[in-house]
């Protein structure tokens, strides 16, 4: 029998508007972002649904991508749409504890507040940076960054997209290496540190006091952790990974993989942007991938998986 994936997406597909659709059509996701700017003290629907220079701030993007993600899961629940497993890419993988069950919603949007303004403060601006390699496949990668200090791989997110980070120096000298070596291109991300570094560690260990103060819950159904790609189905993995997920590398394509492997055949991707679908359509075109971003893909896509 087939199984049905939900999957969050990361930081950099927030954007202006995300939510208000559901927040007007829908008393539950209403409720959800209204408990999110109470507990937050932060005007969520200014901070998601106008143009602002906040939403693109980690310390604020990432409660907002949240909020509005686990809003739109909300109403496909309620629309009798549920996962079999869940998994999401880096800021993602709290969405995909929350819909488990792992974590209640409150406690998942206060994390993850937290967790921004760490990663956001953890390097000083303008140290750390972050880049993209087209074209180039993981072990040429690795072989080239073994010879560079400061700079590892962040993201495995498909086949021919990987992302490096580190010190900024370190990736400007990584990004000539690796063009010299045959990568079609090396564009430089715009964000505000060095995410998924060794260069957080003391982010990550701030982390792990914040998500001790978090009560967590027998998981209902699985998750797929970025740091391992593996399945999560014991609630003390949690914590511990959660903590090590801001200095390893995302191994999303592995986890995909996984996925697949064990009959996955259906992923839905949850909130704005389709970033997840267009990596998915390099790592596998065989599932079946569906997208829900705005209230109209709701009927669409529950009328057909239900």
């Amino acid at each position: 029998m087939s199984k049905t994936a939900f999957m969050f997406p990361g930081q950099g597909t927030q954007k202006a508007g995300m939510g208000k659709d559901f927040y007007e059509n829908s008393q539950t996701a209403a409720g959800i972002f209204d408990s999110a700017s109470k507990l937050l003290d932060i005007d969520m629907k200014a901070l998601c649904f106008e143009k602002n220079d906040l939403l693109d701030q980690t310390e604020y993007t990432q409660a907002a991508l949240v909020t509005t993600c686990l809003a739109i899961t909300a109403v496909l629940k309620e629309k009798g749409l549920k996962p079999d497993v869940t998994a999401g890419l880096s800021l993602g993988e709290y969405c995909a504890v929350a819909v488990s069950k792992g974590m209640s919603t409150d406690d998942a949007v206060r994390a993850v507040r937290q967790r921004g303004i760490l990663m956001q403060t953890a390097v000083p601006g303008g140290q750390g940076s972050m880049a993209a390699v087209l074209g180039m496949d993981a072990q040429r990668i690795e072989s080239v960054l073994a010879g560079i200090g400061g700079v590892s791989i962040a993201n495995y997110n498909c086949p021919g997209q990987i992302v490096i980070t580190g010190w900024k120096e370190s990736v400007e000298h990584a990004s000539e290496a690796l063009m010299e070596a045959g990568a079609k291109r090396v564009l430089p991300l715009n964000v505000s540190g060095p995410f998924h570094s060794p260069l957080l560690k003391e982010a990550g260990r701030k982390l792990g006091a914040v998500l001790e103060s978090i009560e967590l819950h027998s998981l209902q159904i699985p998750y797929v952790t970025n740091v391992t790609a593996g399945y999560v189905d014991d609630v003390r993995e949690i914590k511990p990974l959660l903590e090590k997920q801001v200095t390893s590398s995302v191994l999303w394509q592995q986890s995909m993989e996984n996925m697949i492997k064990d009959g996955v055949e259906v992923f839905v991707e949850v909130g704005p942007g389709k970033t997840l679908a267009g990596f998915m359509r390099k790592i596998n075109r065989d599932v079946k991938v569906y997208n829900v971003e705005t209230w109209r893909d709701v009927d669409k896509v529950v009328g057909e998986l239900c």
